[in-house]
């Protein structure tokens, strides 16, 4: 078989008019057809062809008639487009494989929200761990006594207390407006 392509197809040769004129011979159909047949074939093909254009002209009647009846009921392309609009959305609703989509991401949602839920629940836990923390409770004293140290030069009291306290005495004392000098307000200036 492999010799038949090497010598038969790839080693071809131009044709000759004796090859010409049997290809133009050959019937690809392989049936002989009278005279009588063919032009029994032609009329049906031309009343075919009638028929169509016929119907053409019918098919263009009716969607005028429609077109004109649309319009004395008031239907306009854009009504007709919600509307198409609208039976596609609940046609794509009433859809099994809408349904489960839309049960698919419920469900990852309600997994989404349980896990963003244990994870809140994880990061306050491990604030509480670190709180309760030698470290932290060292921390916390620290600032405490920085505090109290700053109270007594600055005139307050030295109290100390708690965590909570002493950061909010600390954010009081900051938002306080502190004095200042006017000294260019007075009436009377030196020159």
């Amino acid at each position: 078989m492999c010799e038949y392509f090497h010598t038969g197809f790839l080693d071809s040769e131009p044709l000759r008019e004796a090859d010409e004129d049997l290809a133009s011979e050959v019937n690809l159909n392989n049936t002989v057809m009278t005279e009588e047949e063919r032009e029994e074939i032609q009329q049906e093909l031309t009343k075919l062809e009638e028929e169509i254009n016929t119907l053409k002209q019918v098919l263009l009647s009716k969607e005028k008639q429609h077109a004109e009846l649309r319009q004395k009921l008031g239907i306009t392309p854009l009504d007709e487009l919600r509307n198409n609009f609208s039976k596609g959305w609940h046609d794509m609703q009433s859809s099994t494989a809408y349904k489960k989509t839309s049960e698919t991401l419920s469900t990852a949602g309600q997994k989404t929200t349980a896990a963003i839920s244990t994870l809140g629940n994880a990061i306050t836990r491990k604030i509480g761990d670190m709180r309760n923390s030698q470290s932290f409770k060292s921390f916390e004293e620290k600032v405490e006594n920085t505090v109290s140290t700053i109270k007594t030069k600055v005139g307050g009291t030295g109290t100390g207390g708690s965590f909570e306290e002493v950061l909010s005495s600390a954010a009081n004392a900051t938002s306080q407006d502190t004095p200042t000098n006017n000294l260019m307000d007075s009436p009377e200036q030196p020159c």
